[in-house]
């Protein structure tokens, strides 16, 4: 592994977006990423609107040869809670054959990979078979907020025959599958506001409406007992998938394997679906953070002055992101109470759903790749999840998108002791160089 002591050196710039404490690491693992992409060829930009630098980097002599865009991001999450770590999240240790550190599959893992494949590729030949463009963007764990402008400025020199999104995953090792497509996102807050300040809970309580439990009221009204979302038109605008498109997804859960993994019982979502259905197709109104009132040590009884809450809406094929968004806030605010005021605020940054067709030639290209590295017969899938940007990239680019990786669900990504397996590396270097010479074919 003459490649070790590299992969740890781009582990351990703490190239944390979110926030301003890091800027100088930012700068420094850009700067290293932007010297590693310049020794194999490539001719770079920086290209950036006020936030985090974004790299691009194009080596386009190939005539005749049709245009790869690569995509990848070099920032990662923040590392609370610190006190569940290991090992210092940036100071990358090996144990058992995985590398421990933030970022190590998410994305850096997957962007060392895509690294070390074009290396080889250029050291045979000072070459590379087709056209090659590589945006590498460092503002992805923040949603991403400039790089809709940064595309939309640069679509000229965007443009490209296929997409792969270097930042995905596999259902396990024992199944390489491509990503067909990942559902969209939407975003928002929400605060429920009784009185301007915190009331005394014997004093008031039985005459002032308690903005805690009105929230909550609200929020639970959001969905039926069979998992289906209560709004009005939330559903109205999807295109479900055609039998045909279904035919070529595999389906397959194993439920009992998801609870042992996972510690979670796999009965969220709308029951009158399949579990995959649900994880897939379905869209979703999800809570993920709330509070109010006193949280601390002790007790202080007070009817609270408002209450807050985070939401997420995960999108399928023809819901738009602003116009659910819109919806949703809408209906929040008409369910307050007498006595309580409800606001909701979209954020910036949502992204619309993404389907690629599986008679692609990108698609038939990864699928041989995984075929060969993994020696298995390779699955069609889609993401639960969502990277709002892939939409933009796709339409910026002229290019049918795919989602591609060696991630695992097991990778701790966003969480204390994130880990990548040293032999995904490798692997990972075979898959793409396999993937570009397909492509160039």
């Amino acid at each position: 592994m003459d490649w070790l002591n590299d992969f740890k050196k781009l582990l351990s710039f703490a190239s944390v977006s979110s926030e301003p404490e890091y800027k100088n690491d930012m700068e420094a693992c850009f700067d290293w990423v932007k010297a590693q992409v310049e020794a194999i060829g490539f001719e770079t930009e920086v290209w950036k609107e006020g936030g985090h630098p974004t790299l691009f980097g194009s080596w386009e002599k190939a005539p005749g040869k049709p245009t790869l865009l690569l995509y990848n991001h070099y920032d990662v999450q923040p590392i609370d809670p610190l006190s569940e770590w290991a090992t210092p999240p940036f100071d990358p240790q090996v144990r058992e054959n995985q590398i421990f550190a933030r970022g190590a599959q998410d994305n850096k893992g997957q962007l060392f990979y895509t690294l070390l494949a074009l290396k080889d590729l250029w050291k045979n030949a000072e070459a590379y078979p087709l056209n090659i463009k590589w945006l590498i963007e460092g503002e992805e764990e923040v949603g991403s907020k400039t790089l809709p402008t940064i595309l939309n400025k640069n679509q000229k020199k965007l443009k490209a025959d296929y997409l792969a999104v270097i930042d995905g995953g596999i259902p396990d090792m024992n199944t390489p599958a491509v990503t067909l497509g990942m559902r969209g996102i939407v975003t928002l807050d929400v605060v429920a506001k009784g009185t301007e300040h915190d009331l005394h809970s014997g004093a008031h309580g039985g005459l002032a409406y308690n903005p805690v439990i009105a929230l909550a009221q609200i929020l639970a009204a959001a969905k039926d007992p069979s998992g289906k979302i209560s709004i009005p038109g939330f559903y109205d605008s999807i295109e479900p998938l055609t039998d045909d498109e279904k035919t070529f997804l595999d389906f397959s859960f194993d439920e009992k394997e998801y609870e042992e993994t996972f510690g979670a019982s796999a009965t969220g979502g709308e029951v009158t679906f399949t579990l995959k259905e649900r994880n897939w197709l379905r869209p979703t109104f999800e809570v993920n953070g709330f509070s109010g009132g006193y949280t601390g040590d002790g007790f202080k009884t007070v009817i609270p002055s408002e209450a807050k809450a985070k939401i997420s809406c995960r999108l399928v094929r023809g819901q738009n992101p602003e116009a659910i968004g819109k919806l949703v806030c809408e209906w929040l605010a008409s369910q307050a109470p007498k006595g309580i005021s409800v606001q909701a605020h979209l954020h910036p940054g949502g992204g619309e759903a993404v389907l690629t067709s599986p008679e692609t030639k990108i698609v038939k290209a990864f699928s041989k790749a995984y075929e060969e590295v993994f020696q298995k017969p390779c699955s069609k899938v889609l993401e639960g999840a969502s990277i709002p940007i892939v939409p933009d990239l796709q339409k910026a680019s002229g290019a049918e998108p795919l989602l591609v990786g060696l991630g695992l669900n097991t990778d701790h990504i966003h969480a204390p002791n994130e880990r990548f397996g040293l032999d995904r590396v490798e692997m990972g270097r075979l898959l793409i160089k396999k993937a570009i010479e397909h492509l160039s074919r």
